[in-house]
């Protein structure tokens, strides 16, 4: 129980971000919430570090490497002047990012896309002289909306298409959730517009084409893109073959980065740019939640429940309620063999995912890309969003998001 306790303590100081005159940042926190469990005996050393996720930890580093080579080259801003110049108005800009990076994440993934378009956003927000929390905010519901409709689209979707029994993933996925979560992005835009009035306004946006600031680090910043996207097209069709390989979302994230982290003359200045902070977060994150996991107090609540675990309206409640204490890919690997036991359908199976996913519109540690867009803004920028600010807006969006679920499954 001291575990919980700690855990509780993490959430807290979280949401407040300070101690008397100290303002905390949330990798510190959960470093302390780690080191807590680690001094107080709630897990061992060994047991601390097997609970890490390698994969998760060189996915995100390998990206970080992509993302900052991306924007030191200043081939990031020439490529979001690309996409977002089409945007005439604040409207038209909210609109463009909730559906171009929603529609993105679910192919990118929900990560890649936090550590991109962290810096897209507050130059967006720069140039137009736009709320920056207003569009990160946005960023956020559209990375963690868009990547609920694909199997490929956040870990515990990935998780549920491979230990799921699911024939064909990408077909059923859509089949179930692509309607769904277009509707959620549009609710999202509305959600948005009603909490940020004052910067919806009439005026029309200037957009002015960014130069690119270093070339040959930009050739290498696409080299890397275009390995993503062929890594990425390759792995769908390894799913979707049904090829017994294990090529893990990993391989596409460090081969990505290899070009830069090769060839790339200003190489050291680059890993040091990576954002560490966040990594460190992870790693802290997975031994508390460990610790948490190990005390069995989650395991208790769900047992003492006495639910129909395989029904619907269950299902959403259960995954959003656990994901904020737990974290979502984890709450998935408790909950998916249970499921599986209690012989659930496919549609019970894309239940699970998708509110495992839109769980992280609740609160900031719903969801990990939150987490990443929140720690890249504070380092890029000092700017942040709180957790009293995230929560305002996303109790509403959540609770919007999962009614148009549920329906839409209740009905299909």
């Amino acid at each position: 129980m001291i575990s919980v306790a700690i855990l509780l303590v993490v959430f807290s100081l979280i949401a407040v971000r300070q101690v008397g005159k100290i303002k905390l940042q949330i990798w510190q926190v959960m470093t302390f919430g780690a080191l807590a469990c680690l001094l107080t005996g709630q897990i061992s050393p060994a047991n601390a570090l097997m609970s890490i996720n390698l994969d998760v930890i060189l996915f995100l580093f390998g990206m970080f490497v992509v993302g900052v080579g991306l924007e030191e080259s200043g081939y990031l801003s020439h490529m979001s002047y690309k996409i977002f110049k089409r945007a005439k108005t604040p409207d038209e800009l909210i609109i463009l990012i909730l559906f171009v990076i929603g529609i993105a994440s679910a192919f990118l993934m929900n990560d890649t896309l936090a550590i991109i378009g962290t810096p897209v956003v507050l130059h967006l927000s720069r140039k137009h002289k736009t709320s920056p929390k207003l569009l990160l905010l946005t960023l956020a519901f559209a990375v963690t909306i868009g990547s609920a409709m694909s199997p490929i689209g956040n870990p515990q979707n990935l998780l549920i298409a491979l230990e799921g029994n699911i024939k064909n993933p990408f077909i059923l996925f859509f089949k179930f959730l692509l309607v769904p979560t277009m509707l959620n992005l549009v609710i999202a835009f509305f959600v948005l517009r009603f909490f940020y009035k004052d910067n919806f306004n009439n005026g029309s946006l200037n957009h002015s084409e960014e130069p690119i600031k270093n070339k040959g680090l930009a050739r290498l910043s696409k080299a890397s893109l275009y390995l993503i996207a062929i890594m990425i097209i390759l792995k769908i069709s390894i799913v979707t073959a049904g090829i017994n390989i294990d090529f893990r979302l990993t391989y596409i994230s460090l081969v990505a980065s290899l070009p830069i982290l090769i060839l790339a003359k200003q190489k050291y200045e680059i890993l040091k740019n990576v954002d560490w902070k966040t990594l460190i977060f992870f790693v802290s994150m997975f031994i508390l939640m460990q610790s948490v996991w190990d005390s069995g107090f989650i395991q208790g609540i769900i047992g003492n429940m006495n639910i129909n675990i395989t029904n619907l309206l269950m299902i959403f409640i259960v995954s959003i309620v656990l994901s904020q204490f737990i974290s979502n890919v984890p709450l998935v690997a408790l909950y998916l063999p249970m499921l599986l036991e209690a012989g659930a359908s496919s549609k019970e199976m894309v239940a699970l995912a998708a509110g495992s996913t839109i769980a992280g519109n609740l609160f900031i540690l719903g969801a990990a890309s939150t987490v990443i867009i929140i720690q890249n803004a504070e380092k890029k920028s000092k700017e942040t969003i709180t957790f009293l600010e995230f929560a305002k807006v996303g109790i509403p969006l959540t609770i919007l998001n999962t009614v148009v679920y549920y329906v839409y499954l209740s009905l299909v």
